[in-house]
């Protein structure tokens, strides 16, 4: 379905914006950074992209970088000259056990990031780093805006957060746009994430399937959605301004089992297994996304059981 926004983003701007131009996708290998990429080449970018160091780099324009390596990062930023970048590497899994990586990569990471930008000779004409609605934290809004203040309940949204703040400190020299994804799925999503493990699950037929707390709900979009808006929020470049990601409809984790029920053709087995409880576990995140699309205009928004179809189906 599409969601229509009061404001339009200028058609040249988004049929053209990439002509002549350089993008830098950090984490372009990982899952968003690969729709995204696709996104940007078919807007006319010339993409240019970061992997982890050991990775195979399979690509001209894909490079081996450490972000905890300001040289290295320095480096590749002069190398590239970028007129956008899209800065999505990071630590990503909630539930990681290195608490000091979230803080390594995603906060000191990024200032390395930003310093080399701001040393170009000609900084980029958009900045986009993905932050998330974890920082947030459990809060009573039955739709979390942009104004809601944050209270972050894990070190990811701690680290995400302190990023954010650390950001601000180069506003006046980099045109920055923070967005805050909320939570999202498609294929190509590693298994340790939610909705992927039960879709394979499902997939593979499983009778039974262990889960944490069955409370939580979540406002889950389809990564193609979420592609399209970071393109086009690199496309009009607001900066200095903090945007919500999202579909606008939080899902049960019941309601979720349900639709995979109807999709398989069988009901699973859930089992409670203490071990995946979280006692800091944010309950309910459910985002506005009116910011996003007066900025951006429509977007392509399609509903869970379209994408759990399409992720069932890959």
């Amino acid at each position: 379905m599409n969601i229509m926004a009061t404001e339009k983003i200028p058609a040249l701007a988004l049929d053209k914006e990439g002509q002549g131009k350089r993008a830098l996708i950090t984490g372009i290998r990982g899952f968003t950074g690969r729709y995204l990429a696709a996104q940007l080449s078919e807007a006319g970018y010339t993409v240019f992209g970061t992997v982890l160091p050991g990775e195979e780099a399979d690509h001209v324009n894909t490079f081996p970088v450490d972000l905890r390596d300001s040289a290295a990062v320095a480096e590749l930023v002069a190398r590239v000259a970028p007129d956008v970048v899209a800065h999505l590497a990071g630590i990503a899994f909630v539930a990681a056990t290195d608490a000091a990586l979230f803080y390594e990569v995603n906060l000191i990471g990024t200032r390395h990031l930003l310093a080399a930008l701001a040393a170009l000779a000609r900084p980029p004409q958009a900045v986009l780093l993905a932050s998330s609605a974890n920082v947030y934290g459990n809060t009573g809004r039955e739709h979390i805006d942009e104004s809601t203040p944050p209270a972050p309940a894990n070190d990811y949204a701690v680290s995400k957060l302190a990023m954010e703040h650390m950001a601000h400190l180069w506003q006046d020299k980099l045109p920055i746009t923070i967005a805050r994804p909320f939570n999202y799925t498609g294929v190509g999503q590693e298994l340790n994430f939610l909705l992927p493990k039960i879709v394979d699950h499902f997939r593979r037929q499983a009778p039974a399937i262990e889960l944490g707390n069955l409370a939580i709900a979540r406002d889950f979009s389809d990564v193609r959605m979420v592609a399209q808006a970071y393109r086009r929020l690199l496309a009009v470049a607001p900066a200095g301004q903090t945007v919500n990601v999202c579909s606008g409809q939080a899902y049960a984790l019941e309601t979720v089992l349900d639709m995979m029920s109807r999709i398989a053709g069988y009901p699973i087995q859930v089992a409670v297994n203490p071990a995946f409880v979280r006692q800091n576990d944010v309950l309910r995140l459910s985002g506005s996304n009116d910011k996003l699309l007066r900025i951006v205009g429509t977007l392509d928004i399609p509903p869970l059981d379209q994408t759990l179809r399409w992720m069932y189906s890959a």
